[in-house]
């Protein structure tokens, strides 16, 4: 039986979060609140967790789930062949909407799906999202829906859709809007906007000017 919790009661956040944290340390899936969608997360690490995951959603391993993060620091172990210009976007843009695919160490033990070996990295700019992801690490998430339908602006919409195949649902309120974050790849030398979302590529040329849009 799902569990909920309203993480604008502090009693009930404080519970929420730990039970949270000790479902995703148990490979189990939750939802929570990001600053686009609500969305499904499991331990980055657990491939039983990820493969729960896509099975929630009806989603196959040729979409590979993205990893959030709760600090930029993170990625010094996740990530390699990082540019200087990738780190210019973390800095400008992070915590937000962008979404930065990168080479992964190819020492990481974890299964997102048929990744090539890269891996698509955001840290969320959600004080729920960031305390999670703070307490447990990198997570594997999506949004909360079932493939085909839409994206949840609120739980009651991610509950309906997903029920007890979560654990945990953290309610944090509607979230502020749907637009979904941009997409950037930094696997090359330069780098190229794979989907422009609430980041304009005016936005992020102010900080790479060189930056490419993919076809």
């Amino acid at each position: 039986m799902a569990r909920r919790y309203d993480c604008n009661d502090a009693t009930d956040r404080t519970t929420g979060l730990r039970e949270a944290a000790s479902a995703v340390r148990r490979g189990e899936l939750v939802v929570l609140p990001t600053d686009t969608v609500y969305g499904i997360g499991a331990d980055a690490f657990s491939s039983e967790g990820v493969a729960d995951l896509l099975d929630a959603k009806g989603r196959g391993r040729n979409m590979p789930t993205p990893v959030l993060i709760g600090s930029p620091n993170t990625l010094h172990g996740l990530v390699t062949d990082f540019s200087e210009q990738a780190w210019e976007l973390v800095d400008a843009f992070w915590p937000g909407a962008l979404t930065l695919v990168a080479r992964h160490q190819p020492s990481l033990q974890w299964d997102l799906g048929d990744t090539r070996g890269t891996v698509a990295v955001r840290m969320p700019l959600h004080p729920v999202a960031i305390e999670l992801l703070t307490e447990v690490g990198p997570m594997a998430v999506s949004s909360a829906n079932l493939t085909g339908h839409p994206s949840p602006e609120d739980c009651d919409a991610a509950q309906e859709m997903l029920g007890d195949s979560v654990s945990v649902y953290l309610d944090g309120g509607p979230t502020p809007g749907i637009v979904p974050s941009s997409i950037v790849d930094v696997t090359g030398k330069i780098p190229v906007l794979l989907r422009a979302g609430a980041l304009s590529v005016e936005e992020l040329r102010k900080v790479v000017p060189d930056l490419e849009v993919a076809n």
